[in-house]
């Protein structure tokens, strides 16, 4: 472990010890990841094949706007987190942020999805990367200090991991729940023809961004209303004292430095680039390569619910059983490389012919498994990062969730940045035809999608795992940390 430096502030302490979190007040924390699980839904699953096959800007230009988009976090989300652990009001460091963010995100979320139709293509890229700005900004002054009250509300190892699986539970039940209301609702009440046609048409993706940015509104409120109570057990941000530009980009390195958060870090950019690719994908690969209904892709998405469900209950036992760095290695090990595995049986012709009920059958069970290991394996990085507060702590002598939280939340939105950018090139590869019905796209084109697909998804997520290999905080190095905190604590209170 790193060697730790006498500290250069004063510790932040919380105000009374911490109670036990009772149920409500996970579901209530859990509830607040809704609203950037439904953000991310609508900006990975949908934004690309809006702006492009409707409204008929090069995927390449949106691939570019959401990466430049991007840049901006590289400065906001640290810039945020600090701000984050830093704010002194009577709602403490977290709360302000997280009401603040509801309205500006809600808005900007359902703006997006009304670009007029008289613009130029110039026009609709610029109107595209402004509010992608703007809402990757929003979202970042409600998810980081969010995700920042996760160590701060239980300090005990496995805990973590099961208050951490109800936000990720609730992230993709809540993007996946607009999944369903697309296919199941709003597709068909516009559209009556096939799957193609339908992710062809304007009316549907209007009608999205409504119902997202009302439910983005309702899950920001809820969560951060529903643990409001416990901002007397939070942490206290550090003694007031004079901070200046240098000296604030000073601490943030000094937090960012540490090896084991490289590590997260790096591991959570390539798996954001990764669910970013097949993300982006997933309407051109449901609707031309595998020529699904728009009902058998609801069904598809029904099947989400009990993969997250099966990373909520299978992350905690997975922490206890075998750590975290390990549980997360092995699960992910398995779970990426087999994911492409119904990709690959039908580039080389072993499933019978698209229309079969074995196709969906099989993607619908293969799917919800690997699927759940996927989250579980997103459940123990995200608690693996969140054990890096307290050797934070002790190597800065400050509580800086809200830094640590912004890479994960920078990581994230990552998905819409590189991942979208990667897709578009993909699909520019596999010369895929804008605009068009399943009948009007070669076989070449269809194979070559996926023959370009799972190679560099595959590569992608086999370096992410290997990234986590040099993270070095285990149970015992985790709790030696803890004990080290209350010693210091204690002496300085002696003092």
């Amino acid at each position: 472990m790193a060697t730790v430096n006498p500290p250069l502030e004063p510790i932040s302490q919380s105000p009374i010890p911490t109670p036990p979190l009772p149920w409500h007040t996970r579901v209530f924390y859990g509830m607040g990841a809704m609203a950037f699980g439904i953000k991310s839904n609508g900006f990975d699953y949908y934004l690309l094949a809006f702006y492009s096959q409707v409204v008929g800007l090069d995927p390449r230009l949106v691939g570019l706007a959401l990466f430049i988009s991007l840049l901006f976090d590289a400065v906001s989300d640290p810039l945020v987190g600090y701000w984050s652990d830093n704010l002194r009001s009577r709602w403490g460091r977290r709360h302000p942020f997280m009401y603040g963010a509801a309205i500006p995100v809600a808005l900007c979320f359902f703006l997006v999805w009304m670009p007029p139709e008289s613009f130029s293509d110039t026009e609709t890229f610029w109107y595209l990367l402004c509010l992608s700005v703007l809402i990757r900004t929003g979202i970042t002054f409600f998810e980081t200090p969010n995700i920042a009250l996760a160590p701060e509300l239980t300090q005990d190892y496995n805990d973590r991991s099961r208050l951490i699986s109800y936000a990720h539970f609730f992230a993709w039940s809540g993007g996946n729940f607009m999944n369903i209301a697309m296919f199941f609702i709003v597709f068909p009440l516009f559209v009556t023809g096939s799957m193609s046609e339908a992710v062809s048409s304007r009316a549907p993706y209007t009608a999205y961004g409504v119902i997202a940015s009302v439910l983005i509104f309702i899950s920001i409120m809820v969560s951060s209303a529903g643990t409001h109570s416990r901002i007397p057990t939070l942490y206290s941000p550090p003694q007031q004292r004079k901070l200046t530009v240098p000296k604030i980009f000073k601490e943030i390195f000094e937090t960012l430095a540490n090896r084991s958060f490289v590590s997260i870090f790096a591991a959570s950019m390539l798996g954001a680039m990764g669910l970013g690719l097949k993300a982006s994908l997933h309407l051109y690969f449901v609707s031309y390569f595998w020529e699904f209904t728009p009902a058998e892709t609801g069904y598809l998405s029904i099947g989400i619910f009990l993969s997250a469900f099966i990373g909520f209950k299978i992350a905690p036992f997975v922490s206890e059983r075998m750590g975290k760095k390990n549980g997360a290695i092995i699960v992910g090990l398995v779970a990426f490389v087999a994911a492409p595995i119904p990709i690959c049986m039908r580039l080389f012709d072993m499933l019978p012919a698209n229309g079969d009920p074995i196709i969906f059958w099989f993607n619908l069970i293969f799917g919800i498994v690997d699927l759940g290991l996927i989250i579980c394996f997103n459940i123990l990085v995200a608690s693996m990062l969140a054990d890096l507060a307290e050797q934070s702590e002790l190597e800065t002598g400050r509580r800086s969730e809200g830094i640590l939280a912004a890479a994960i939340t920078f990581a994230k939105k990552s998905v819409q940045g590189l991942g979208v950018l990667m897709a578009s090139f993909v699909l520019t590869l596999a010369q895929f035809p804008k605009g068009v019905s399943v009948d009007d796209v070669s076989d070449q084109a269809i194979w070559d999608l996926g023959a370009y697909f799972v190679p560099i998804v595959t590569a992608i997520y086999l370096v992410m795992i290997g990234a986590l290999t040099s993270y070095k905080l285990s149970k015992e190095d985790f709790e030696e940390n803890l004990r080290r905190l209350q010693d210091r604590t204690i002496t300085e209170h002696r003092q």
